[in-house]
């Protein structure tokens, strides 16, 4: 039950990132739940793949290369989804840390207080 209320989340955690960004688009919940599931699987299936393969510019970059890959899954997302559109590279670099921002407040607002201390 917890994996669908952050899934829930997750997917609110889009809509309200793409309404704040005026350079990235979603038509409605039902495509903001898409883009969560979507940046699951590429998160989950080619983000690793980038990473190791990127080794040694993250490296050098004192792992701020992260968020080229981090964007560039977000790209990603906007080239398998229809109704979901990012304006350009800085747009998916701005989505994608606002939406960490907001992932970790309703990952924090979800905890059991049990968990907390």
């Amino acid at each position: 039950m917890n994996t669908v209320i952050a899934f829930l989340l997750n997917g609110l955690a889009v809509l309200l990132t793409a309404y704040l960004l005026p350079g990235v688009h979603v038509e409605h919940y039902g495509y903001a739940l898409l883009v969560a599931l979507v940046l699951a699987i590429v998160n989950a299936i080619v983000k690793p793949i980038l990473v190791v393969l990127t080794i040694p510019i993250t490296f050098v970059t004192f792992g701020l290369f992260l968020l080229v890959i981090n964007a560039l899954m977000i790209m990603l997302a906007d080239w398998l989804i229809d109704r979901f559109y990012v304006d350009g590279f800085w747009w998916a670099l701005a989505f994608s840390l606002i939406l960490s921002l907001f992932n970790g407040l309703f990952e924090d607002l979800t905890k059991d207080k049990q968990q907390k201390y």
